[in-house]
């Protein structure tokens, strides 16, 4: 008798298991709250160019799309000019004759030597805050977003020349203010974190009208809060710094970019203080060279052509400079936090 085929149950195909997206990496929070942050956690290596050849590399950027930014430079100046103002020649003058008036009682101001009279024309002129003098608040709200302005066409410019991109300075005017509310707040939180430095300011100088820092004691004192509060500061913009250039990439919000550049920063913010000085010593070597000259022009010029008095070369030679130094800022700036992530996305 034949057996009959046994009746199996159909096998059901087996469905594919989902397969899990990566998990995304956690935030380290380092020193944040009173656990140990070990050294291996917040060492994070970085393979940066020199602080020289950085520097370097920022001219060559600029100097190589003059053709933008020098008209660029020019519509801030021109805009600068109608809204803000120049320093007033009154002004300038005030600090000429007080040099003159001060070198006469040491013996003959000639001297002094016309080199070392620029110098102190420029020193007087930047430490009094003569380029910002009699300025209301409607003008500095002008200053600043003509300088926020600048800061987002720059970085617009530079990101388009290295992905190797022809652009016109129209494209950048027109294009690169997009994320200019979301940069106003970042750059509020930069004011508001600047405060600890402020509180600095504000207390030295009561500090000396009342002659507080003459005991010993209390002048100890002073310093070590003086210093807690100046390094919190730096501490808390230096982050808020990279943020300002994250903050320009589109659609980025700008709490985002606060807490993307804190994690970029990570281990790597005392390098990112040490190029800061070292910016700001090579603007202060860039207006001994271009401003010492042209002052020392401007007093040459005056001493024997008196129709030239009233005409305000130097103011314009100042907010031309000034301009500089914030293109030159932000492509500094810029190009090194364009170093840091693509060190990031080659690892």
């Amino acid at each position: 008798m034949a057996r009959k085929p046994s009746k199996k149950a159909p096998v059901k195909a087996k469905t594919p298991a989902k397969t899990k997206s990566p998990a995304k990496p956690e935030r380290k929070k380092l020193h944040h709250s009173f656990k140990r942050s070990y050294r291996e956690d917040y060492l994070r290596p970085f393979e940066g160019p020199g602080l020289l050849s950085h520097a370097v590399h920022t001219f060559k950027v600029v100097f190589k799309n003059w053709k933008l930014f020098l008209p660029l430079l020019i519509i801030i100046a021109l805009f600068n000019i109608l809204l803000v103002g120049l320093m007033s020649e009154d002004t300038y003058t005030t600090f000429q004759r007080s040099l003159d008036e001060t070198t006469a009682s040491f013996g003959s101001g000639k001297e002094l030597g016309t080199f070392a009279r620029s110098g102190l024309l420029l020193i007087s002129t930047i430490t009094t805050g003569g380029l910002s003098q009699g300025m209301t608040e409607v003008q500095q709200v002008f200053a600043v977003l003509l300088f926020l302005i600048t800061w987002l066409v720059v970085i617009y410019i530079i990101r388009h020349t290295l992905a190797k991109q022809k652009i016109k300075l129209r494209d950048a005017l027109y294009n690169a203010l997009s994320p200019l509310i979301s940069t106003l707040v970042v750059f509020a939180v930069i004011v508001i974190e600047a405060v600890p430095a402020m509180i600095v300011i504000i207390t030295y100088s009561a500090a000396v009208q009342t002659n507080f820092l003459a005991t010993p004691f209390y002048a100890l004192i002073y310093f070590i809060f003086a210093a807690l509060m100046l390094l919190l500061s730096i501490y808390l913009i230096s982050s808020s710094l990279v943020a300002l250039v994250a903050v320009s990439a589109p659609g980025l919000y700008p709490f985002v970019a606060l807490s993307t550049a804190a994690d970029l920063l990570a281990g790597r913010r005392v390098k990112f203080i040490i190029r800061l000085l070292y910016l700001v010593f090579v603007i202060a070597i860039m207006w001994v060279v271009v401003m010492l000259p042209l002052i020392a022009l401007d007093l040459w010029l005056k001493s024997f052509l008196t129709g030239l008095a009233g005409i305000p070369f130097v103011s314009i030679e100042l907010l031309l400079m000034t301009i500089f130094t914030a293109i030159y800022s932000t492509a500094y700036i810029y190009l090194y936090y364009r170093r840091m992530l693509d060190y990031e996305e080659d690892k």
